[in-house]
């Protein structure tokens, strides 16, 4: 496939809103307001096709309160192009400006019921973070972080270390 990877611009987010919840099978607009490309531009990317059609973008920052991690909050690709590699190479070019950044860790969070999104971060490199008093899990079902985005708001939790 041929893409290209720039970074997101807040102009980008009428075409972005307008097909994640298709991309993702279920309404998740409501987790990505537009003030994340309007803040977060210079750390976000989206790939355009050769007609300049968004067929995939990441959303990632580098958090100001945790100085050796970055933080992924939204990562898609559309059905089209899955399994083509563009969610890894996504992540590969967040990876160098986090790393370019000074940051050690990569972390995403993803709704339990999202098992093709943990599959996916597992695929790409990342850890299931152990519960406090844990200190791993069996690998194959990450743990569930209870009431994380609050109450019956559950979540597991990745990171990857750059």
């Amino acid at each position: 496939m041929d893409v290209t990877v720039r970074a997101l611009t807040e102009d980008d987010y009428p075409a972005i809103i307008s097909r994640v919840d298709l991309w993702w099978g279920r309404p998740v607009a409501g987790m990505l307001p537009r003030l994340f490309l309007r803040h977060f531009h210079r750390t976000s990317l989206v790939a355009v096709d050769e007609d300049d059609a968004i067929v995939g973008f990441l959303v990632g920052f580098l958090s100001p309160d945790v100085p050796d991690e970055a933080h992924t909050h939204f990562v898609a690709v559309s059905p089209e192009v899955r399994e083509s590699g563009l969610g890894t190479l996504l992540y590969r070019r967040f990876f160098d400006i986090a790393r370019e950044a000074g940051r050690s860790r990569v972390t995403a969070v993803v709704s339990p019921v999202n098992t093709v999104s943990q599959r996916f971060h597992q695929a790409v490199g990342f850890r299931a973070k152990p519960l406090p008093g844990q200190d791993s899990h069996d690998g194959t079902t990450p743990p569930v972080w209870p009431d994380w985005d609050g109450p019956g708001q559950h979540r597991t939790r990745f990171e990857y270390a750059l």
